[in-house]
């Protein structure tokens, strides 16, 4: 009786230490992944160190876009809306990323397969009346700049609803969107790849040297699109690059961009006129969206969600 009832204790003894090894390996595990992961989301270092398109930058571009933040300005924005100017701000957050050209999402681990990407988070808060309108704008653009933008998302919220539109560069432009206006609704079809409006903001950054001229076939900004409500396709436009400053100019849909902008690296965005008709039937008439540069910062500020960190929205002048 006695020497079975060891036995059991014995037993019992290894089973109980196999477990505590297994939860400390899983444990490990886990952290050293949570930990790369974490690494990974909060730094725009690249992970492919070694790739071509990093090689090729020069070192005063390395130097201030691979310095682990991103660079984030604000600015005071007069938007046109239904016919009126409204006040509100507008903030651009630049930043390189390592991109999967195949899912098109960020990488979150080292791969020659990643894409060098400068991204760009184009977004707007302004108030129509009693409801407020929040849009943004996700650009992927690869620092190669000689390829179009892999990836470019468009959201737009207010209080009547939301509506969503992605491009996924592939063979052709994969293009899906979503709307809650009828004649808008679910949608998902192709077109033949052309110049975007969209990517030429972060073009810009890169090299405004670079940036296309003449008479071109350019698909408009998908912010554009949505609030005129005009079909995501190429049209015919105009773009002139002088000494800082580069304007597009789309005659048939009444439509002109002015981009001002430091001529001197890192080629700041000092703003932007957006000159279209406004409002919807006799009410429609001719205005200018304008913004203007409040303030520039460097910062990483994935890691700055504390409510000490709100100190840098004042820095920002953002409400």
């Amino acid at each position: 009786m006695i020497q079975s009832l060891k036995k059991i204790i014995k037993v019992e003894i290894a089973f109980y230490l196999i477990v505590a090894i297994l939860s400390i390996l899983t444990s490990c595990k886990k952290d050293k992944s949570s930990k790369d992961l974490a690494l990974n989301t909060t730094t725009n270092i690249p992970l492919n160190n070694n790739s071509e398109e990093i090689k090729q930058l020069s070192q005063e571009f390395k130097n201030y876009w691979y310095a682990g933040e991103a660079e984030i300005s604000s600015y005071k924005l007069e938007q046109a809306r239904y016919g009126e100017i409204r006040n509100g701000q507008a903030v651009l957050i630049y930043v390189t990323e390592d991109f999967l050209p195949k899912v098109q999402v960020k990488a979150d681990r080292q791969s020659g397969k990643n894409v060098p990407v400068l991204k760009l988070n184009a977004t707007k808060k302004f108030n129509t009346g009693i409801y407020p309108y929040s849009i943004m704008q996700s650009t992927f653009y690869p620092v190669s700049n000689d390829k179009h933008a892999i990836k470019i998302s468009s959201s737009m919220q207010e209080w009547c609803g939301h509506v969503y539109s992605q491009l996924n560069n592939k063979k052709q432009f994969e293009i899906m969107s979503h709307s809650y206006f009828e004649g808008e609704a679910d949608k998902s079809f192709n077109l033949d790849k052309a110049i975007l409006e969209n990517e030429l903001w972060t073009q810009l950054r890169i090299d405004p040297k670079s940036l296309p001229t003449g008479d071109l076939e350019i698909i408009p900004s998908f912010e554009y699109s949505r609030l005129r409500h005009v079909p995501i396709k190429a049209y015919k436009a105009t773009a002139v690059l002088a000494n800082g400053t580069y304007s597009l100019n789309y005659p048939s849909l009444n439509r002109t961009l002015i981009i001002n902008f430091n001529p001197n690296f890192p080629y700041s965005i000092l703003g932007w006129e957006e000159t279209f008709k406004s409002g919807f039937g006799s009410n429609a008439k001719e205005l200018t969206t304008k913004a203007t540069k409040l303030k520039t910062i460097k910062s990483a500020y994935w890691g700055k969600n504390h409510n000490k960190d709100e100190i840098l929205r004042d820095t920002l002048q953002l409400n």
